[in-house]
Parts: C-alpha cells; sequence; structure tokens
C-alpha cells in the first residue's frame, strides 16, 4: 500500500494497481500547486464530508478518470445526479471492494456543499486491505466512537487531522490514536490556512514523548506500508 499526501486533506493510495483518492482539494490549495490534477490516477474517490476544502475537484477528477465516489448516501446521490458513478454507504456499514473491505465509521463535523445543498453527516474509513489496515479519520474532534474501531480492525497506520480550530489539534490525536490502538500515526488537515498552521517539530516531539510516531509528509511525498 503506498500512500501520497496532495495536501490538506487529500490522499493518493495505490493498492496494488488500484488508484484510490481520498477528498480531492487541490486546485484551491496555493500551497499544492506543484500538482498536476490531470495526471493524478483515480479507480475511486473516497469522499468523508461535503465540505468545498474536500470536494473541491471531486467532479472534474472522477468525470475524466471515469472514478466511482464512495460516500453517504447524500453525498453519492449528490454526484450521481451530475452522471458520476457512485456506491452510497452510511454509518457502520461495510463493502467489500477490490482493493479491500471499507467501512464508514462517525465523525464529529459539520457537512454541506459550498452550493449549500446538504452533505448528510460527515465520516471517516477504514480500510482492510489484504496486507494493511488504515483508518482515514476525516474531519473529526476527539470521539469515544474511535473506541470501536480496535475492536474490529487491527490498524498498521492511524491518519488523523491534527490542525486544530476546525478538527482535533495535536493533543486530542494523540488520544485519539490510544482509542484506536495504533501508535503509528500521519497528520494531516494543517498548515492549509492561517487557522490550522503548526510547529511540526513541536507536534512530532508530543508524540514521541508519548511514544508515538508521528509522520508529516510534504505535500507530493509518499510513503509505503
Amino acid at each position: 500500500m503506498k500512500i501520497t499526501f496532495y495536501g490538506h486533506a487529500c490522499l493518493g493510495i495505490q493498492v496494488e494497481d488500484v488508484h484510490i483518492l481520498v477528498d480531492p482539494f487541490i486546485s484551491g490549495n496555493e500551497k499544492a500547486s506543484h500538482i498536476d490534477i490531470d495526471a493524478i490516477k483515480a479507480d475511486y474517490i473516497l469522499v468523508t464530508h461535503a465540505h468545498e476544502d474536500h470536494t473541491l475537484d471531486v467532479e472534474k477528477i472522477a468525470k475524466r478518470t471515469g472514478a466511482v465516489v464512495i460516500s453517504n448516501a447524500e453525498i453519492a446521490s449528490y454526484y450521481a445526479e451530475k452522471d458520476i458513478e457512485t456506491h452510497p454507504m452510511n454509518h457502520g456499514g461495510s463493502w467489500d471492494f477490490e482493493f479491500g473491505l471499507v467501512k464508514y465509521v462517525n465523525a464529529t463535523h459539520s457537512s454541506s456543499f459550498g452550493d449549500g445543498t446538504y452533505g448528510g453527516q460527515p465520516g471517516g474509513f477504514v480500510i482492510e486491505g489484504e496486507h494493511k489496515n488504515i483508518y482515514i479519520a476525516g474531519d473529526t474532534g476527539l470521539t469515544m466512537d474511535m473506541k470501536l474501531i480496535p475492536l474490529f480492525t487491527k490498524l498498521d497506520l492511524a491518519i488523523l487531522p491534527i490542525g486544530d480550530n476546525f478538527t482535533m489539534g495535536v493533543e486530542e490525536a494523540i488520544h485519539a490514536s490510544d482509542f484506536v490502538k495504533c501508535d503509528k500515526v500521519l497528520g494531516y488537515h494543517f498548515d492549509t490556512f492561517g487557522y490550522i498552521e503548526i510547529d511540526h517539530e513541536e507536534a512530532k516531539k508530543q508524540f514521541y514523548d508519548a511514544n508515538k510516531d508521528l509522520m508529516l509528509l510534504e505535500i507530493g511525498e509518499s510513503i509505503e506500508l
């Protein structure tokens, strides 16, 4: 499993020959101006919630690639009306896709499209691949529901928002990693704009002091699990 950080909360995940894109917000992110969205491959697009900083490039990429949009029922319906193939889900439900089992889990946030359309309840995703399991939290605060995840899935990586203000900050993310029983964390949803700028070295130190590993990737950088 190869994971590429495209800035903010956008991720590319490659599982063998399948390409998954998460929350594509690239063209509107000045810090990701060097990323060519027309070169990004996508067989599936996972959408955690409807806010523009997670959905801005969904339609363009989905129509170019033919990707299937996977999200809650309201978001799936929104894109289905735009002649995009979708797979609707809801909280607690799971589906076995070609790249692995996907479960849509709770998140505490809000969710509406830029045009005011209701975007359903926000969520996160647990992906159980053949060899590695990951949790993509989406935009969320710390929630006790996170403790349910390790009852069913042993995680190899937790992808958690750490920018604070709109989501968890670093301290809460450390507790979240305890809740999901995963000490290997990829941080996201930070630095894009002033409200969520963080001190990278201090964030890493806080995780280190808690005997955890926080990875902060440069935009365009990848890791392999």
